[in-house]
């Protein structure tokens, strides 16, 4: 009986995260179980060089960066079983098609982490005022007007969750160990899920009316599409906090700013729509909202759990085991 052939890995990525993802440790490792192709995708498929090692691939290693992988691309990859991404939604480049007719991992639930804690952190400082506060020091010198800048302190407020999704119920953990109240809207998920995860199932207007922070988890779909319009902001309580982790389209931006200028809402907002926001927008001037530059996920030394996710993915592959974290078709078109 002839040895089983080894499979073989292509990466597509940009070649910084590549340096970044792949530690000496988990290249040495990924080599230790498959045979890696030199080839470094940045940009296309379409060049000959790439299209030749396509064709000897049978894993797809992908990062931020890869080019969109669609059935054309399959077509030229006639042995390729598997696409391992290193990050988390595979929406923006992966088409229904490759779903349909390979294995297609990812490292959402790697990701979903640091995106979790990011948010804790910003719902524990947007309720102590931090922002604005420093804004009043650095500008004025006041050491602390606080009936100028009301603190609400995290200590028995209502915290609303928007959407259980996989951040969402990793964020809800995080804050059952804290005085908090917890409330969740989500329609795909029944209320005894919901009061088992620990938190009180609402309906949405209930959600905006009660939650003293707000924090949004929800995919972007055609119905999440600016679903924080004007009529539910105006709902939430006079100096709430809105925290968006998950995608800026789904909050109506002008409408946001709207009630940030009057200083009735503050925001911490790590993604926007559009984004990056205009230099001269008031979102990133106004003293009671932190704007940054869509650093929830994954970032430096975090990276290096993706890395170890993905390659013991293709390890699992390379030893004749299936993928733990493959996702469906319908997966893919209500994820993030």
């Amino acid at each position: 009986m002839q040895p089983r052939r080894r499979l073989a890995v292509l990466c597509a990525m940009s070649d910084h995260v590549r340096d970044e993802l792949l530690t000496p440790d988990l290249h040495d490792r990924l080599e230790a179980c498959v045979d890696v192709l030199d080839t470094r995708v940045t940009s296309s498929f379409e060049d000959p060089t790439v299209r030749s090692a396509l064709g000897d691939a049978d894993i797809l290693l992908t990062g931020w960066g890869c080019p969109p992988v669609t059935g054309d691309v399959l077509d030229h990859a006639p042995r390729l079983r598997a696409l391992v991404h290193s990050a988390g939604t595979v929406k923006t480049f992966v088409s229904p098609e490759v779903i349909a007719r390979i294995d297609v991992s990812t490292g959402a639930h790697i990701n979903a982490f640091p995106v979790a804690e990011y948010t804790v952190a910003m719902i524990v400082l947007g309720a102590k005022r931090v922002f604005a506060l420093a804004h009043q020091l650095r500008t004025t010198g006041v050491h602390r007007d606080l009936d100028a800048v009301p603190p609400l302190g995290l200590r028995g407020i209502t915290v609303g969750v928007l959407s259980a999704s996989m951040v969402g119920r990793l964020v809800i953990e995080r804050l059952r160990g804290h005085a908090v109240r917890i409330l969740c809207h989500d329609p795909t998920v029944d209320d005894a899920e919901l009061r088992a995860l620990g938190a009180e199932p609402v309906s949405l207007v209930e959600l905006f009316a009660r939650s003293q922070v707000l924090t949004i988890h929800a995919p972007l779909l055609p119905q999440t599409y600016r679903l924080v319009d004007a009529h539910l902001l105006a709902r939430l309580p006079d100096h709430a906090v809105v925290i968006n982790t998950a995608r800026g389209a789904i909050i109506d931006t002008a409408a946001l700013t709207a009630e940030c200028r009057t200083g009735r809402l503050d925001a911490v907002l790590d993604v926007t729509h559009p984004e990056p926001l205009p230099q001269d927008h008031p979102l990133l001037h106004l003293p009671n909202v932190l704007v940054t530059p869509h650093i929830a996920g994954a970032l430096g030394n975090e990276i290096g759990a993706l890395g170890e996710s993905a390659v013991a993915e293709i390890e699992r592959l390379a030893a004749g085991q299936p993928m733990v974290h493959v996702i469906t078709s319908a997966q893919l078109v209500t994820s993030a």
